[in-house]
């Protein structure tokens, strides 16, 4: 027996990327309903050999969903996520809207699984943002054998993160570049063909970016509220994927060759890393996989016990719409069993 499923934000980004995910993985759903605004009501949605019709999130009853998948955005899941909880549908959000909510888990599977036990208080559970995911799944093989003390990050993130606009805006200023044409900028706050941009979301009151904070705060909660992190984060101009230059200090000594054998065996972490041309991972490799991947493992003498880490996913996928599903199939699992 299957489950009712609601897919929030069906048509954008992530949302298609968790109907082509919820193909590959043949996930137990004996319906599912695409969401989207009024304007998307009546598009189809390609799902495995069919399509399916978008529905009205704004009028939708969720009565008798099992589940629901959400990226409309935070302040459409504000609205609507709560809605879906109380008439028994169980949200997986992957949105910022509910994260630092402290009756509502913030879950990476790979990492903190147990926290979906908390999911019934709301009824919500929340996807991290995608920088944190991808990093704290690189950190938990780490943190278990040596404990991490802080972390300093600097990001390369991609377009994608800003959603179809960002991914348009840099083609057509590419674009507009090779044409010697005034460029026109609307999503970002600066150009971002061939530029980097140190400025994602607003800023805060220190300086630092909403996004900046999301990665302290976010790690603090799934993984443990003592390591001290420290981000700077940079839109890039690369359609899919991000990485980030991760550097760590540790309470204990760890070595090189300690932390890839133990990253080699960690759920959810491929270790590409070799000393030579070509022997490590760039977004253009990771894009449309699953893991988190790893490279460049090294001392870093700086600091007593410190390592440097090269980490590199798929935001659509890991970043998002695979975090969702695996949340998803974790509740299943372990919470949401019918009978046969």
């Amino acid at each position: 027996m299957g489950y009712r499923i609601a897919v929030a934000g069906a048509t954008g980004n992530v949302g298609r990327e968790i109907f082509e995910i919820l193909g590959q993985r043949n996930f137990p759903a004996d319906e599912i309903i695409p969401l989207a605004s009024e304007r998307s009501e009546g598009m189809k949605i390609p799902y495995r050999d069919t399509e399916l019709t978008v529905r009205n999130l704004e009028t939708f009853d969720f009565k008798g969903c099992d589940l629901g998948l959400f990226s409309p955005g935070a302040s459409v899941s504000k609205i609507h996520a709560p809605r879906a909880g109380e008439a028994g549908c169980v949200v997986v959000d992957n949105t910022s809207q509910f994260r630092m909510d402290p009756d509502v888990p913030l879950v990476v599977p790979e990492v903190n699984p147990e926290a979906i036990a908390g999911y019934g208080k709301k009824n919500i559970i929340a996807n991290p943002n995608c920088s944190t995911i991808q990093m704290v799944v690189a950190l938990k093989p780490l943190h278990d054998i040596a404990k991490i003390k802080r972390v300093s990050v600097a990001t390369y993130q991609s377009v994608s993160g800003g959603g179809k606009a960002g991914m348009d805006e840099l083609f057509e200023q590419t674009r507009q570049v090779y044409a010697n044409e005034t460029l026109k900028r609307e999503k970002f706050t600066k150009q971002i063909a061939f530029n980097v941009i140190p400025h994602i979301d607003v800023f805060m009151e220190d300086g630092s970016t909403k996004e900046e904070w999301k990665m302290v705060v976010e790690t603090q909660k799934i993984l443990d509220p003592a390591i001290d992190v420290f981000a700077t984060c940079v839109r890039v101009p690369v359609f899919i994927g991000h990485a980030e230059a991760v550097h760590l200090e540790f309470e204990s000594a760890i070595d090189e060759e300690t932390a890839r054998e133990a990253l080699g065996k960690a759920p959810g972490v491929s270790v590409i890393d070799h000393r030579a041309d070509d022997g490590y991972a760039t977004p253009v490799e990771g894009a449309g996989d699953d893991p988190v991947f790893v490279s460049r493992i090294r001392k870093d003498p700086t600091v007593e016990h410190g390592l440097a880490l090269w980490v590199v996913s798929d935001n659509l996928r890991k970043g998002a719409a695979l975090n969702t599903i695996q949340i998803a199939e974790t509740l299943i699992a372990s919470y949401l069993q019918k009978a046969a």
